[in-house]
């Protein structure tokens, strides 16, 4: 009997030494440098992938940078500290539009309008853009998406910049807050959670949504070097297809508590009102997929700003890959 319990044990040992051998070790995550142009509830999808597992899901882990500014992404993209880069699609524009054949490209889209609020100083119920006359606005950097779209907006409500209204454009993106609150300027373009923080300390107060105002245009988009690797970018790409699938299906409270370990310092019922608010103006795309006649905007609100010479050819093909994004999964 001991002989025969002897042989069973044995077996049963064997038996699960080979099928521990059977499974392959999982292989460690793959660590990719993503560098942002900002932090904000603005890019939910994004924050979603990462905190409900997606990027994990696809093998990778991701460091994120704030480089505050889309200039400071390209650089970080260019000079291959960082992997990918997370940036309004002019970065590239301006890059291809110099001619250079190894320019980055976008490979995917993440949001579809400008998700900016302009803020003032004094309450206001019935906002009016033409009350803005003589008043002196901080937009962001010249050339940035935040100053383009601004911009435009304007000039679809009839005002000129340096005839109407002012720019002050010397701020950096990351100190624009805080120059505000400092007594610069009368009014100032911000992201969220910035906007209702600052109305609730009744330091600042939205007057408009400035993509609800311009229209839609893909204005946040994930860029890399043309020689960066495929299968990573595709990976990539899914787990952000994932988090924008998220996004379009649940509700802001949902999204809220999903991203809010990424926004640690913000109350969870002040993320699912500001991911409402974004919700309302349409600001998540529900794929990561570019449009021809959303280039088109993105081209026609530089050239609005008189940043990209007239005779400069930028064609959609040569600033996008939507190759990843159409086979997201």
């Amino acid at each position: 009997m001991k002989k025969i319990i002897s042989i069973l044990l044995s077996t049963a040992l064997l038996c699960t030494v080979l099928s521990g051998c059977s499974k392959s070790p999982k292989e460690p995550l793959k660590e990719i440098t993503l560098s942002e142009v900002t932090h904000s509830i603005f890019y939910a999808a994004q924050y979603v992938a990462i905190n409900e597992g997606y990027f994990e899901d696809e093998g990778l882990k991701i460091e994120l940078v704030n480089a505050g500014g889309a200039d400071k992404v390209m650089t970080s993209v260019l000079t291959k500290s960082a992997d990918i880069g997370f940036a309004g699609a002019e970065a590239c524009v301006y890059v291809h539009a110099q001619g250079k054949d190894d320019a980055p490209q976008v490979f995917a889209q993440l949001t579809k309008c400008d998700g900016s609020f302009l803020v003032g100083r004094e309450k206001v119920d019935n906002f009016d853009w033409q009350s803005l006359k003589g008043s002196t606005i901080l937009p962001g950097r010249k050339g940035g998406m935040p100053y383009m779209t601004l911009l435009y907006a304007l000039n679809k409500n009839g005002l000129e910049v340096g005839k109407d209204v002012f720019f002050n454009d010397t701020i950096q993106f990351n100190a624009m807050t805080g120059a505000f609150l400092s007594g610069e300027g009368d009014y100032v373009t911000v992201f969220e959670p910035s906007a209702t923080d600052m109305e609730l300390q009744n330091k600042g107060y939205i007057m408009a949504s400035v993509g609800e105002t311009a229209g839609e245009v893909p204005y946040t988009t994930y860029f890399a070097n043309k020689d960066y690797d495929p299968e990573i970018l595709q990976k990539f790409t899914n787990a952000i297809a994932k988090g924008q699938k998220f996004v379009a299906e649940k509700t802001a409270k949902e999204i809220a508590q999903s991203i809010q370990p990424s926004f640690p310092e913000t109350d969870v019922n002040i993320i699912e009102k500001v991911v409402q608010r974004y919700k309302d103006i349409g600001a998540y795309s529900e794929s990561p997929v570019m449009e021809q006649d959303a280039f088109d905007r993105i081209v026609e609100i530089i050239r609005n700003a008189g940043e990209l010479d007239e005779n400069a050819v930028v064609t959609f093909n040569d600033v996008i890959n939507n190759t990843y994004a159409e086979k997201a999964k």
